[in-house]
């Protein structure tokens, strides 16, 4: 089985800390990770400068990326005004996110349910307009799906129409995604079959979960369990977690990686290269908190995956 590792730390990492990272370090650190084996990485978002000044150099960094051959360069956009920036920037794939929580999604995006379909309709349009080999994939990211801070558990139903709805608008498919930290492997499986019961298999093949309360890799398991092929993660789970003061927010790269070969299933990645791109973000973001188990105690002796024994 082959799984694709999809490294988000540039964006949804960056995004949540306070300092910024140098343009040229953020080049080196896509570099060194496609270097690595790393097939796709979100690069940035395409925010107003004044909400994320941390991302005001998506554009910039989205160019470089796509000076490396066979990386998948993706980028979060909240509205088709981003879309468009980003299809101008050249982004091989776009994220959309809507909240099944709608007090969450005003809190976010400030739009509500309807709105945020309106939107993901534009920026369907807007890609179908495009010339066939220059079309980005969109996906739809449903956030808060495992619950809500504001809201609380979010009905199935709830759940289950709103991924019919991103589909309906235009997007290539739907993903899955733990803003808050609340899924448990059960909840996982569950969700998965809702929600592919309506959009299909190949409507869902990625998830994105975070290790908030220390079940990341657990609910990863699950997700392979239950199908899905994509799973995102951060380098040294950078950004922390909002919802849970001085706790890992994103699930840490070289752990995800470190279990998935030490399974054999496959991803590509050279993992010793992939430890090594830790430095970067030392160096570049000094004194800001780098989590995970697999760079501190290192790999086992003689460590192969079990892909290539």
């Amino acid at each position: 089985m082959d799984v694709l590792v999809s490294e988000v730390g540039p964006r949804d990492g960056l995004q949540s800390i306070r300092r910024i990272m140098p343009l040229e370090a953020k080049k080196a650190w896509i570099a060194a990770e496609a270097a690595a084996g790393v097939r796709e990485i979100e690069v940035g978002s395409f925010v107003p400068a004044s909400v994320l000044p941390q991302l005001a150099d998506t554009a910039e960094v989205v160019a470089f990326a796509k000076t490396i051959p066979g990386l998948e360069v993706a980028v979060l956009v909240p509205n088709a005004r981003g879309a468009e920036a980003a299809i101008r920037a050249g982004a091989d794939k776009l994220t959309l996110p809507l909240s099944v929580s709608e007090t969450h999604s005003l809190a976010n995006l400030r739009r509500t349910h309807v709105q945020v379909l309106d939107e993901a309709k534009r920026i369907a349009d807007m890609i179908r307009d495009l010339p066939e080999g220059e079309r980005p994939h969109f996906e739809g990211s449903l956030s808060t799906v495992f619950g809500c801070t504001l809201e609380g558990a979010i009905p199935d139903a709830q759940v289950a129409r709103l991924a019919e709805s991103l589909m309906a608008a235009g997007c290539d498919e739907v993903g899955l995604s733990d803003t808050t930290g609340y899924a448990d492997p059960s909840a996982v499986k569950r969700l998965i079959a809702l929600v592919r019961g309506v959009v299909g298999e190949k409507g869902l093949t990625g998830i994105h979960l975070h290790n908030t309360r220390g079940l990341g890799l657990a609910n990863v398991l699950a997700a392979l369990e239950s199908g899905l092929t994509t799973v995102d993660s951060s380098l040294g789970g950078i950004g922390g977690c909002p919802f849970a003061p001085g706790a890992s927010g994103n699930i840490v790269t070289e752990d995800l990686v470190f279990m998935l070969q030490a399974m054999g299933l496959k991803t590509g990645i050279d993992l010793e290269a992939l430890l090594k791109v830790r430095s970067i973000l030392e160096e570049a973001l000094p004194g800001e908190p780098l989590y995970g188990f697999t760079p501190d105690a290192g790999l086992p002796l003689n460590f192969v995956p079990e892909e290539v024994r």
